[in-house]
């Protein structure tokens, strides 16, 4: 899953970020309301995290365009504006939720899991292949009915390969799906989180094609 996180305070982004991040989520960050414009055009992400006093562009402007443009990514505005006035012009231009500044961690990670859970069960089915089950909304992996205790970025890993069980995914591909932008990404950053999910759920799952990057075994 990609978020896009629209934020102007340094301070207040750093500390969603890593939040996100340790959730297993690849998180992108713009500082200002036109760069979400551009961001957001890329079609990429799977939510929104938006502030709303932004500079060069105000956040309910960004998303009255993201609206009208056919955007349909869950928004989930954070903001200092707590006047009820605020919060109705916020969720009538399009916002699935709405949090106050200062907010909980906590509850912003439930909230996020809450509404990928909705649209993943609109979108996305239970993927199956031979013996593992990975399930997007309940992100739980399986393996001949046994729950797998996979951490957030072994599960990204699993469920982009699985996905496209035939495919072959370069490193550059997979860093793509489980970094955001201006994350450090170690030269075998990649390899380590293969070689952990391999303990995981079979070394013989995962088959590395030598030169080219990784796919699932077929079936």
């Amino acid at each position: 899953m990609r978020l896009l996180l629209v934020e102007d305070d340094d301070m207040i982004a750093e500390t969603v970020l890593g939040a996100m991040r340790r959730s297993g989520y690849a998180i992108d960050w713009a500082e200002d309301g036109r760069a979400a414009e551009l961001s957001l055009g890329n079609g990429v992400y799977d939510l929104v995290l938006l502030d709303l006093g932004l500079p060069k562009k105000d956040g309910i402007d960004v998303l009255n365009a993201y609206r009208k443009s056919g955007g349909a990514a869950p928004v989930i505005i954070l903001t200092a504006r707590d006047a009820v006035d605020d919060r109705i012009r916020g969720l009538d231009a399009g916002a699935d939720d709405y949090l106050i500044k200062p907010f909980d961690l906590d509850e912003l990670a439930a909230r996020v899991r809450a509404l990928l859970r909705r649209r993943t069960g609109q979108k996305q089915p239970i993927y199956a292949h031979g013996e593992l089950t990975l399930d997007p909304a309940a992100h739980e992996v399986t393996k001949c009915g046994e729950v797998l205790p996979l951490v957030p970025r072994e599960f990204a890993l699993l469920q982009a390969l699985i996905e496209e069980p035939a495919r072959v995914f370069t490193k550059a591909e997979l860093e793509e799906k489980l970094y955001g932008w201006g994350e450090e990404v170690g030269s075998n950053t990649i390899e380590v989180h293969v070689h952990s999910l391999r303990r995981k759920i079979g070394a013989e799952q995962v088959v590395t094609v030598r030169g080219v990057g990784y796919r699932l075994k077929r079936c």
